[in-house]
């Protein structure tokens, strides 16, 4: 009896040794894989509903992992997002609320010593606007400075976009930078990836850190392998890599022969076959790193998150087309701000689960530092939420949030400068020249009834919760053109 008792007693506590041991190993701070596509729109993946694209690889992550169908990018054009990403804060209260104009774009104005302050207008125009800045301030806290104080290697990989030399990803806490720089699209997507003849210096240099290797290499498979090259410099330590390929950005070069398979079959509304191909190469890429992390045994203990900074370009169907929502990059409707939003990590986060909780660019921050079990920067507002306990419910936790705001205080597309407030199933879009726009989202996804004049009371309600945050955040806000 005694016998019988001891070896009972050495299997159990044999058994919670080990059980100990896994959960040692599930509490283990992963490594992180952030994937930012430029201009992906909503539509552009088969998972999403596609029937053009192919992307079996980005299919994984929705069957292996999580899939947000209200993701959200935190503005419709590039360089707030990315500010959001790196921060977890609205544009708004970062300062940079439009993309940020390349040195190759600025004419002889070069580097300043300062962001400009004053406010920018003409006399056609009724609203002066802030002025968009050069780059983001360096007082910001990004994602690579906390990670990289708490041991974890930091490497950035495409598309920077937020300021010029001084404020490249090296100087923003990244241990490695590849292709980081102000450029907001490729000179070329083809290896030496530059304009020989281009008429600003930069153009004709190329992609800052990322020099040519291979003659007609493409810069996606490219971006790919220094991912993988990355990987397994870093296999026994933890890491932190942001992805952001420049691709499915103009221009649109694709491989020709890789091209030439999409000729043959186009969808209903998607028929580019260029774009196509370059929509695949980022499949491509994200095919290469799931091979060399399942080879080096990192499978399971990567985080992965793939969005895009921005809804897809689609000016007349082309080059993509983001039916069944209105609109798409640069505009207030949901064509230009929903994104894909897919969440990967293999025995943390539960399999081939969806969520319609709205969810926002803002939320990457916290969410990637739970993750790694660092707190978040004190000394500052954090407008975004860990989404982590809503993901590893398997969305039954819920998130204490039912409201998200975006501000875009500039021209760009009639009727001018814009701010949305959304709160529940419910969309207000504030143009600041008058006109509002009021939709719901879950029986009007594709925004083609205006209920403004419906219900203004909720117009009211919401147009004051708006103003009132964009105050207490201290927005800038168009003004009256005293000139008109």
């Amino acid at each position: 009896m005694k016998t019988t008792t001891a070896r009972f007693l050495r299997l159990t506590f044999a058994a919670l040794l080990i059980s100990g041991s896994q959960r040692l190993l599930h509490a283990a701070p992963p490594n992180v894989i952030l994937i930012l596509v430029d201009d992906l729109g909503w539509m552009d993946l088969s998972c999403q509903g596609s029937d053009f694209y192919r992307t079996p690889n980005i299919d994984r992550l929705a069957t292996e992992g999580f899939r947000f169908t209200n993701g959200y990018a935190a503005c419709a054009v590039c360089s707030p997002t990315r500010a959001a990403v790196q921060t977890g804060r609205y544009p708004h209260r970062v300062g940079v609320t439009d993309w940020i104009r390349s040195r190759f774009q600025r004419g002889n104005i070069g580097t300043p010593e300062k962001n400009p302050v004053e406010y920018v207008g003409g006399p056609n125009r009724k609203l002066l606007c802030p002025p968009n800045p050069y780059w983001m301030e360096s007082e910001e806290i990004t994602l690579a400075e906390v990670l990289r104080d708490n041991d974890y290697h930091t490497a950035y990989i495409g598309k920077w976009h937020l300021g010029d030399e001084a404020w490249f990803p090296e100087h923003q806490g990244y241990e490695v930078n590849l292709g980081g720089c102000d450029y907001g699209q490729p000179p070329s997507y083809f290896d030496p990836f530059n304009q020989p003849n281009g008429r600003h210096e930069t153009l004709r240099n190329g992609i800052f850190h990322l020099p040519g290797r291979t003659p007609g290499e493409y810069l996606t498979k490219r971006e790919g392998d220094e991912a993988v090259t990355l990987i397994r410099r870093w296999k026994d330590e933890p890491f932190f890599i942001q992805l952001a390929h420049y691709a499915v950005h103009t221009p649109i070069q694709a491989i020709p022969e890789v091209a030439a398979t999409y000729a043959d079959k186009p969808g209903v509304t998607q028929k580019n076959t260029k774009y196509a191909a370059m929509v695949q190469s980022v499949d491509d890429a994200l095919g290469d790193i799931l091979d060399a992390l399942t080879e080096l045994n990192l499978h399971d203990n990567t985080l992965i998150i793939f969005t895009s900074d921005n809804g897809g370009l689609d000016n007349k169907s082309n080059p993509t087309d983001n039916a069944p929502l209105r609109s798409g990059k640069g505009y207030a409707y949901e064509g230009g701000i929903r994104v894909p939003f897919l969440v990967r990590w293999p025995g943390v986060i539960p399999a081939g689960k969806t969520s319609d909780v709205p969810v926002c660019s803002i939320d990457l921050f916290p969410t990637i530092l739970d993750s790694a079990q660092t707190d978040l920067p004190a000394d500052r507002p954090i407008d975004g939420l860990s989404l982590l306990p809503h993901l590893k419910s398997g969305g039954q936790e819920t998130l204490e949030r039912n409201t998200l705001f975006w501000h875009f205080p500039h021209y760009r597309h009639a009727p001018g400068p814009y701010s949305i407030i959304r709160q529940g199933d419910h969309k207000l879009i504030k143009f600041w020249e008058g006109q509002m726009e009021l939709y719901d989202l879950r029986s009007d996804l594709g925004e083609t009834q205006n209920l403004a004049d419906e219900l203004p009371g909720r117009v009211q309600e919401l147009d004051t919760l708006l103003l009132q945050r964009l105050m207490a955040d201290n927005a800038r806000l168009p003004r009256p053109n005293g000139e008109q």
